[in-house]
């Protein structure tokens, strides 16, 4: 598969998502991505070729491989990246709609006046994060999140944990009893698993973060818009009080002033 193809999608969303998220990027490419094309691909390359067992039982240590190893380590953290990168596409998708809408939006405004000017500044323009892309952002990083830990909890379920042990019991048909099985390279094996779990531990903290700091801007957003719907409401009462005080003192004056006036001419 074609990582770099990846990463180009990914990047464009990037330009229009938070500080956080392009943390999210970079853990994900330099520290998942990376190690798992780099190195770990060639750890786990010898899994099966070097899986011993002490019989010459035919189809022994294929049924013994198969019980240990359900699922190889490369292919399901390959499936995990997919599945945790899919919804990033999502917001992608929402970007580029909205952008063909301002597009279209411009075209009918300008026709033919619109210059390539505009179209570039269009395509560089960074969208904030309100409105339905809001909700399509944080829908993503809700996905995202529920992917991680499936992921998580499914490699703990089918290796019994994150450590990887050197010998293994096997007494799976055909073998004729009770048969000793060794993996190759164990220690660096669990190096590698609880790198990458690690990995992904931190990647959900980050997008943990990034939602709760989505969903506190939303309502700062939402009180800042209620506190000036509640001033627009009340300032024309208050104006309306002001000028019926002043009102009431010009009437004070002029009466207070009729008054001396009047006595004046009495005297």
């Amino acid at each position: 598969m074609s990582w770099g193809a990846l990463y180009a999608q990914l990047g464009g969303v990037n330009k229009h998502s938070t500080s956080l998220g392009k943390i999210w990027l970079s853990v994900l490419f330099i520290f998942r991505i990376t190690i798992l094309v780099l190195a770990a691909e060639s750890v786990w390359g010898d899994e099966q070729a070097d899986f011993t067992c002490n019989t010459q039982q035919p189809g022994c240590k294929n049924v013994c491989y198969d019980h240990f190893f359900p699922v190889s380590h490369i292919r399901l953290w390959c499936l995990q990246l997919i599945f945790v990168s899919t919804p990033a596409l999502l917001v992608a998708m929402h970007v580029t709609y909205r952008k063909r809408g301002v597009k279209k939006d411009l075209m009918a405004a300008r026709g033919d006046k619109a210059n390539e000017g505009d179209l570039e500044s269009l395509k560089r323009r960074r969208l904030p994060i309100t409105g339905p892309l809001w909700w399509t952002y944080t829908s993503s990083l809700f996905f995202r999140l529920i992917f991680e830990a499936g992921f998580m909890y499914a490699l703990y379920f089918l290796y019994d944990g994150f450590h990887m042990p050197r010998l293994v019991k096997c007494e799976q048909w055909p073998c004729p009893n009770k048969v000793d099985c060794f993996i190759s390279r164990p220690t660096e094996k669990t190096v590698f698993t609880i790198f990458m779990v690690g990995s992904s531990s931190i990647c959900i903290v980050l997008n943990v973060a990034e939602l709760g700091y989505l969903i506190v801007k939303a309502l700062m957003r939402c009180s800042a818009r209620m506190a000036r719907k509640k001033h627009a409401y009340t300032h024309p009462e208050n104006a309306s009080k002001d000028k019926a005080y002043l009102q009431n003192k010009k009437n004070e004056m002029l009466l207070s002033s009729s008054t001396d006036s009047s006595t004046g001419k009495a005297v």
